[in-house]
């Protein structure tokens, strides 16, 4: 992922804890020379060796499954907040751009066995589950409803490489920094918000 060093961003923690945070990524590979991406919860867990890993499933229906035979390299996309940035914000001519935060993990994949399979969503599923008013759990469903988990992969991703980015206007100084946040906030746009709220942790 091309990212001026400005924007890059190389805090662990806060890598860490956007990936949590915006788990539904893009899992992109090659298959029989074309590429294929899937839109899935990936989670980042910790395996038995101790290591960030990124854990997932996907249907054996899906053609992408078969392209993790022929080559195990993966791109897991993730992204956050994200809004468009117009220049009549600034105190001065300049183009629009965007702004974003969005994180590229680079890693090989491996198929796991069932029972793992079924311990990955029991914590997918406890974890998406922990607000719901009726909580339910994968031990609680029947035997008929889980032959359905036979329609899956589950997978682990081994960590080779974290690209982050953290696009927010860090090139401006802080006039047009502030009223940037400004016009953010006044759009009542959800993503122009979260934008907003960014930014301010950024710079205070």
């Amino acid at each position: 992922m091309y990212t001026p060093d400005l924007y890059k961003n190389e805090n662990p923690e806060e890598i860490r804890a956007f990936l949590k945070e915006n788990s539904f990524g893009i899992l992109i590979n090659q298959t029989n020379g074309k590429l294929c991406a899937t839109h899935i919860p990936i989670e980042l867990e910790i395996n038995c060796d101790g290591k960030e890993i990124l854990q997932g499933h996907i249907s054996k229906l899906n053609p992408q499954a078969e392209g993790f035979k022929e080559n195990d390299q993966i791109l897991a996309v993730f992204t956050g907040p994200h809004s468009y940035i117009s220049s009549s914000w600034y105190d001065h001519e300049n183009v629009p751009t965007w702004n974003y935060i969005a994180v590229h993990v680079y890693g090989r994949i491996k198929i796991v066995d069932y029972e793992t399979s079924v311990e990955q969503l029991k914590k997918l599923v406890d974890k998406y589950e922990a607000n719901s008013e009726n909580p339910i759990r994968v031990e609680d469903l029947s035997v008929k409803t889980m032959r359905e988990a036979r329609g899956i992969f589950g997978f682990e991703i081994e960590i080779d490489e974290i690209q982050a980015t953290k696009k927010l206007s860090q090139n401006r100084d802080d006039h047009n920094y502030k009223n940037i946040i400004t016009e953010l906030e006044k759009t009542e746009n959800p993503q122009s918000i979260a934008v907003a709220k960014e930014m301010l942790k950024c710079r205070k």
